[in-house]
């Protein structure tokens, strides 16, 4: 896959440690774009550093299960994703805004003793290979299901979308894009980021929302079905 100017066709072709940052109910997927707001100093460090060397970044969650003494050293989740930095601007004040365009997912390693501020971490992609693949799986999507869910969504809560938009998107880019949009919490955006494939991420997606439609409006959701 490509990213930027940058070509990633095998495992081979990604760094074995990486920067990290923690962010909680931050979700980055593959092919999809993450725009962040930098401003605390150590990930400032850790911009500079990407911007002069091979411009990733591991995007991962901390760990809600596990209660960490430092909170500036959180236990982190066991999955994270990686993110080339394609564009950024410079505030004047000391900020950076950034994109970050995922890559693949990665399984979080040992994490190193560095001088850095920002933490740096051992990565392991190898179940992960297939994410260099564009569009694979698609064909296996409930694309009808996961519109209904989509339209059951939005009717129940007043909202409104671009359906011709929605209707031409590819299904992969579809799928990341509405996991990526969804309001939901910490939890619920590591187990999008965590399904195996596109079929059980779109599958999580539709079973997530189905719960906080029965949760929040009732069994019947206030939904309708596709025409």
């Amino acid at each position: 896959m490509q990213a930027g100017n940058a070509i990633y066709e095998m495992i081979a072709d990604l760094p074995p440690v990486l920067p990290v940052f923690p962010l909680s109910g931050a979700l980055l997927l593959p092919r999809t774009q993450l725009p962040l707001n930098i401003f605390e100093p150590r990930y400032i460090d850790m911009i500079d550093a990407a911007l002069s060397g091979n411009r990733l970044i591991g995007m991962v969650q901390p760990n809600l299960d596990i209660s960490s003494e430092d909170a500036d050293v959180p236990a982190l989740s066991s999955i994270g994703c990686v993110g080339r930095l394609t564009s950024f601007q410079e505030s004047g004040d000391g900020r950076y805004q950034i994109t970050l365009q995922g890559v693949m997912r990665f399984a979080v390693g040992r994490e190193l003793d560095t001088i850095t501020e920002f933490r740096q971490i051992e990565c392991d992609y190898a179940a992960f290979a297939h994410d260099l693949q564009s569009g694979l799986g698609e064909e296996e999507v409930d694309r009808l299901g996961l519109l209904k869910a989509l339209r059951d969504y939005l009717d129940a809560n007043n909202l409104e979308a671009d359906w011709e938009s929605v209707s031409e998107a590819e299904t992969e880019i579809l799928v990341n894009a509405l996991c990526m949009m969804c309001p939901y919490g910490p939890q619920e955006k590591q187990a999008l980021l965590e399904a195996r494939d596109l079929k059980i991420r779109a599958e999580t997606l539709i079973a997530i929302t189905e719960m906080d439609l029965a949760r929040t409006h009732g069994s019947d959701g206030g939904g309708t079905t596709l025409q």
